[in-house]
């Protein structure tokens, strides 16, 4: 049976947190290891840029804590292709043919890029790059010809922007050079981790997150504040268990789910203090990341090997994606001189 290609990545514009492990990196392991991908995870440098052109030193340095971060929860640089985006130079080259393919309204009317720009306040002063970035992030998936693209359940409008891109490129060109991707997403309730604080998003930007990197001490100083019941202020008073955080992250990580309920009945009935559920979670979570962390620290102590193997993969990256490059300007006759 033929193998599928999966493409995914992460902008490094900071440490990668737990929220990042639940909905993506930890899917992309299995499958990575299931034997049934060529798997190729993009550090997404140039589409970092779009929204911090003005501080290309924080690129620069999450660029090798985000690859820590990878190797830390297990992608395999034996099993997968890991590259960063700027050094794949037909990245660009097939942007710019896709816009040509795409019409303004179009990308203005993307939900996904509406939302970001609207929660990134631009306001009037939009950055180009920043508008185009489906177009950008359609050249990197179908460079690879991935077939298979997880992500969240918020980026399937990305997708299908590709998807029409694709289409549109076929058929201008007559020839079927690009591949429809598909979205591969997280089961239902676990795209997204909220944050510590209880708001719906865990973010860097918000400051409630718990990071791969963090050490035992502040993991278990983030636990410990982390936002339950406001009314459940005695051990004897009955707690709320929706919109409660720490039950939240023990139905995502605990691998024991009827001592999650039982605990659930026990809180709703009153008797189950905040304090001794936290320190149950910090077990959990320990229990979870600690290996993680472990080798993450392990990798640290060498980043001249980290970067040759980011080297090694951006190489691999850039001759498969010249491939797809040539074939499309075969499409719509750019090779002028091939038969000279």
């Amino acid at each position: 049976m033929a193998k599928h290609t999966l493409l995914t990545g992460d902008r490094p514009t900071g440490k990668l947190h737990i929220g990042h492990y639940l909905g993506s990196l930890k899917n992309r392991v299995i499958m990575q290891n299931s034997g049934d991908y060529d798997s190729f995870v993009m550090i997404a440098d140039m589409q970092a840029l779009t929204d911090n052109a003005n501080d290309p030193q924080k690129i620069h340095d999450s660029l090798l804590q985000v690859a820590l971060d990878y190797l830390a929860v297990g992608l395999d640089p034996e099993k997968t292709t890991i590259f960063v985006q700027s050094q794949v130079p037909a990245l660009s080259e097939l942007t710019m043919y896709y816009l040509d393919l795409v019409n303004l309204g179009r990308l203005e009317r993307n939900p996904t890029v509406k939302t970001e720009i609207k929660q990134k306040n631009f306001g009037d002063s939009v950055p180009a790059g920043f508008l185009i970035y489906p177009v950008s992030q359609a050249a990197d998936i179908t460079a690879f010809k991935a077939d298979a693209v997880p992500v969240g359940d918020d980026q399937e409008p990305m997708l299908e922007q590709t998807r029409e891109i694709v289409r549109t490129f076929n058929h201008t060109y007559h020839k079927d050079v690009l591949v429809e991707p598909k979205g591969v997403f997280p089961p239902k309730g676990q795209g997204r981790l909220p944050g510590i604080d209880g708001n719906a998003k865990m973010s860097k930007s918000l400051g409630n997150a718990i990071y791969l990197s963090d050490d035992a001490d502040t993991m278990k100083k983030k636990v410990m504040q982390m936002y339950t019941d406001p009314n459940h202020i005695h051990v004897e008073d009955p707690g709320q268990v929706e919109g409660n955080t720490v039950f939240t992250y023990l139905d995502a990580f605990d691998p024991d789910q009827a001592k999650v309920a039982e605990l659930k009945a026990e809180y709703q009935h009153g008797g189950l203090g905040d304090v001794k559920l936290k320190r149950y979670l910090n077990e959990v979570l320990e229990a979870e990341f600690g290996p993680i962390r472990t080798r993450r620290a392990e990798y640290a102590k060498d980043p001249a090997a980290v970067l040759a193997m980011l080297k090694k993969g951006s190489d691999h990256a850039r001759e498969v994606a010249e491939k797809t490059l040539q074939e499309a300007r075969d499409a719509i006759g750019l090779n002028y001189f091939t038969h000279y």
